[in-house]
């Protein structure tokens, strides 16, 4: 694809048919991208990228609140791997990444550009929103596995027979057989907590960065949320071996 210059902008790589025919929308590979994977592998046979090695999800308007952040931009790490350059600078679940270099994250699909636009090596400034503050960490970028094996966990365990309710969230819970976190054992389908999807068999594993092994940890940490104007309190839950956060609103008075 040429601009009116004559010079190449993009490489073509599908178009919109509706019919077979071509209609006049394309789709291509930014020139600038091709470059420089035309660049890597001439250089080393193969193209790659910088890698994080932290799992990420949006932040929606309520997980933004929860967490006093002003808009809902960035990338919420829901967990970082083990031994991952992102872990290994001090990066955890619950932070929220704002910037590399100094470039604003927008969403999880910019980060993942932003980074994957670097050498592996390639030392970069990360800033995080972490605690009602931001700061920032410097992270030495690795090189994306070629097979990307996912940690066992344990298994998880099954809920004990005695069950407490979060009636404010719809949760009926009980401990779990270790003592760490909370087994959902029941949702009502009528809730914020249904809405959102969490389901019998999660974990919840902290609420508002806070670990949580009874009710009366989750209580507080809504009390607190209300002390504090929060509208919402972001649990961390647990399902099939991954991570996810939730945010949920909290009633007040």
């Amino acid at each position: 694809t040429f601009n009116l210059n004559g010079q190449v902008v993009g490489i073509n790589t599908a178009i919109f048919s509706p019919s077979g025919g071509s209609v006049g929308i394309a789709f291509d590979i930014p020139a600038s991208t091709a470059k420089q994977v035309v660049q890597d592998l001439m250089k080393d046979g193969t193209v790659q990228r910088g890698w994080l090695g932290v799992e990420i999800q949006p932040v929606t308007s309520e997980i933004a609140e929860s967490l006093g952040l002003k808009s809902d931009k960035g990338a919420l790490v829901s967990s970082a791997q083990e031994d991952g350059p992102g872990k290994k600078a001090g990066i955890t679940a619950g932070d929220v990444i704002t910037q590399v270099d100094g470039k604003d994250v927008a969403s999880p699909k910019e980060l993942a550009r932003l980074i994957g636009a670097y050498q592996p090596g390639k030392p970069v400034d990360v800033t995080l929103w972490r605690d009602g503050r931001s700061e920032t960490v410097k992270v030495d970028l690795g090189t994306l596995p070629s097979s990307d094996k996912q940690a066992s966990a344990d298994q998880q365990p099954s809920a004990p027979a005695k069950a407490d309710t979060l009636a404010d969230l719809g949760l009926t819970v009980s401990g779990s057989d270790d003592g760490k976190g909370l087994v959902v054992t029941d949702v009502d389908p009528d809730s914020d907590a249904a809405d959102r999807g969490i389901q019998p068999g999660d974990v919840i594993t902290s609420v508002n960065s806070t670990e949580v092994n009874g009710t009366d940890d989750v209580a507080k940490a809504m009390a607190d949320a209300v002390k504090s104007g929060r509208k919402a309190v972001l649990m961390q839950i647990t399902r099939d071996d991954s991570n996810r956060f939730v945010a949920l609103p909290v009633a007040k008075g």
